[in-house]
């Protein structure tokens, strides 16, 4: 059973979820992706409510994103196992079933086509409606230097020499899953 949120009422609760890592899940070809995240913004773009991902170029998200322009925001809302997060911050849904190696419990979405997680309840459903590349020049050199340093091997895990997109997904639903 999911209750209907109004998804500003939750505002704090989802951005102090997300200094601690919540999950973006994704699905495409038949394959779906959670990873964790601990950057995002919650606001209004266009007069629409909208959740703002940020994906390094590398991620198997970012190639599951490019075949299916939906997402789900999965947050922590009560007790949940802290073990998921890290798992789906460490492993790569490139060599990984995240989904089915933390046994996780699928839902069906209300209007996308990827599913909210169960043990993650409060679920925020987004298509996106906008989305581009981080342009290197423009991004400050502190900035460059802490985020982006050019010494780490891209496969590395950790990586963070390439850059990210920038995905603006307008939240279609949002709900707790009880």
């Amino acid at each position: 059973m999911k209750k209907k949120i109004e998804v500003f009422a939750y505002a704090n609760e989802i951005m102090k979820a997300l200094g601690t890592g919540i999950l973006l899940t994704t699905k495409a070809e038949g394959k779906i992706n959670s990873m964790t995240i601990g950057w995002g913004n919650l606001g209004i773009v266009w007069g629409k409510p909208t959740f703002t991902v940020f994906v390094r170029e590398n991620r198997f998200t970012n190639s599951q994103l490019a075949k299916n322009p939906e997402f789900t925001i999965n947050i922590p809302y009560g007790n949940f196992n802290k073990k998921i997060s890290g798992f789906c911050g460490t492993k790569s849904g490139y060599e990984v079933d995240k989904i089915g190696d933390l046994n996780l419990t699928l839902e069906p979405p209300e209007i996308i086509a990827v599913p909210a997680i169960k043990e993650l309840p409060l679920t925020l459903e987004c298509k996106i409606v906008y989305k581009q590349k981080h342009n290197e020049h423009a991004i400050g050199e502190e900035t460059k230097r802490e985020y982006y340093p050019r010494d780490v091997a891209s496969n590395f895990y950790g990586a963070n020499k390439d850059f990210h997109t920038v995905y603006y997904g307008e939240i279609v639903s949002a709900y707790i899953i009880e």
